[in-house]
């Protein structure tokens, strides 16, 4: 089979605009599948996934200074890197609530909802306090 054809029938790749949650709940869910690791994605070993993954996206700005955040430059292996850590806590979002039957859309709208309430943008505007 030409290569043409090949890639014609192929799933093209996701990304940001194209994905769904659903879609990417799955990938990680075959992944694990596969692996037969499902009796360790559960909720605690998840959540403990999920910081232990957030602290190494960390490490990364660990000494950094906050202007020099804003400007990792791309392509670069300090981007790649950064990009490795934040799908690695991607991941494991996903996989919790995927084992929790959270429904990440809804469930990230409500709490934005929420915030609203408590932070008003009148009352909060260019404030962190």
């Amino acid at each position: 089979m030409p290569a043409s054809e090949k890639r014609a029938k192929e799933k093209p790749m996701l990304n940001d605009a194209t994905a769904t949650l659903d879609e990417l709940k799955a990938v990680m869910r075959r992944f694990v599948e596969e692996r037969s690791w499902q009796p360790f994605h559960n909720p605690k070993n998840l959540s403990a996934s999920i910081a232990i993954e957030a602290a190494e996206l960390m490490e990364h700005f660990q000494w950094m200074p906050s202007h020099e955040s804003l400007n990792i430059e791309r392509p670069s292996d300090k981007m790649e890197a950064v990009e490795d850590e934040l799908a690695d806590v991607f991941a494991y979002v996903l996989s919790f609530a995927d084992s929790l039957g959270i429904d990440l859309a809804s469930s990230f709208l409500k709490k934005m909802a929420k915030n609203a309430g408590k932070y008003p943008a009148a009352e909060f505007k260019g404030r962190y306090e």
